[in-house]
């Protein structure tokens, strides 16, 4: 993703598919649940002075994180759909 870098703190995410179904495809019930998201780090900005204070990002290109649902901004890139999050709104990173 050489066309878009973000800037400050923010982060750029490629959701994974995370829903939960049997072998006939059918989604079970439990997975409707307000869940977090995992997804793939594509792109990060250089952290700096954000609102007065230091900000050091800690996600890398690569990590996989969970992030809430519905946060962040969608957008669509040659097709492909990303979300541009906060580097505070990522709840975990997944090693």
């Amino acid at each position: 993703m050489a066309a878009i870098q973000p800037i400050l703190d923010k982060v750029i995410v490629k959701a994974q598919k995370n829903e939960r179904a049997t072998g006939m495809g059918i989604i079970l019930a439990g997975s409707s649940k307000e869940q977090p998201v995992t997804a793939s780090v594509i792109a990060r900005g250089p952290g700096g002075m954000i609102d007065g204070r230091e900000v050091k990002m800690y996600v890398n290109e690569g990590d996989t994180v969970l992030i809430p649902k519905n946060a962040g901004t969608e957008f669509t890139m040659n097709g492909v759909e990303y979300i541009i999050i906060r580097q505070e709104e990522i709840l975990a990173i997944v090693s």
